[in-house]
């Protein structure tokens, strides 16, 4: 695996935030990165289809919220100097898996080496009963460097 393939993984967090603008510092002039802004979101909760929703609406609300996520994101990182043409974004559906798995498995499938992710500010309680996705993606993921920040 090549590491100047990154995922920046993106929620709406501070946290994630703060992984964009380490990543621009760190690579903005480098034309030899390729960076994928990705938005993993969860399958609709059950009510949701009991109260008429469908998933095409779903799915819909979804990736307008991850747009205005990327545009922030990439607003950020063509200010470090990051090009068009080396910025790429992906909003996906944990199709009946975890957030971290559905991470690890587009970055299996499209080669990618590196996996950049905000730390989750979560109480160490609420981590050990329902982990994190940077612990995840430390834990399960292979030949990879995985960056955690805070």
């Amino acid at each position: 695996m090549d590491w100047k393939r990154i995922i920046i993984a993106l929620d709406d967090s501070a946290r994630a935030f703060n992984a964009v603008e380490y990543v621009g510092r760190l690579l903005g002039n480098r034309e030899d990165v390729v960076l994928c802004l990705l938005h993993i979101y969860p399958e609709p909760p059950p009510d949701y289809y009991r109260s008429g929703g469908t998933l095409d609406a779903y799915k819909k609300v979804q990736e307008e919220q991850a747009q205005k996520l990327f545009d922030r994101a990439e607003t950020i990182l063509v200010r470090y100097g990051v090009t068009a043409a080396n910025l790429t974004s992906r909003c996906l559906m944990a199709d009946q898996k975890s957030i971290s798995a559905a991470i690890l498995d587009m970055q299996v499938r499209e080669h990618y080496g590196t996996i950049v992710v905000g730390k989750r500010g979560i109480p160490k309680a609420e981590e050990f009963l329902f982990g994190s996705i940077s612990n995840a993606l430390v834990h399960t993921g292979k030949d990879i460097a995985v960056w955690v920040i805070g």
